[in-house]
């Protein structure tokens, strides 16, 4: 199973958004999500590359063990609908970079 996760949270505390990829540095998902929530941010989305698809976000395989910033941007992520292959998503945007967590969840 891979080990390459992507994960957009939310700062209150500073309203600002990010999207972050890590490429082999957690086992597990929840231990990304414990790292982000323990330095106060809010999870707004965590998910492995089995499960999202990139639509202007390109994965970064040779930047192992490291948190990769993706996209910030002031306020909260956008929730948007995205087609991609004749299928429309759910999808976040963060700034300009856009990607749909949940390849399953067809609008």
């Amino acid at each position: 199973m891979t080990k390459y996760f992507r994960v957009t949270a939310y700062c209150k505390e500073h309203d600002f958004s990010f999207i972050m990829d890590t490429n082999g540095l957690y086992e597990k998902l929840w231990e990304l999500s414990a790292e982000l929530i323990k330095n106060g941010m809010s999870i707004i989305e965590a998910s492995s590359e089995e499960k999202f698809l990139d639509v202007n976000i390109e994965k970064v395989y040779d930047e192992p063990k490291r948190m990769i910033l993706r996209a910030t941007a002031k306020g909260k992520p956008q929730t948007v609908t995205h087609t991609l292959n004749g299928v429309t998503y759910k999808a976040l945007r963060v700034g300009e970079k856009l990607y749909i967590p949940d390849r399953s969840e067809v609008v």
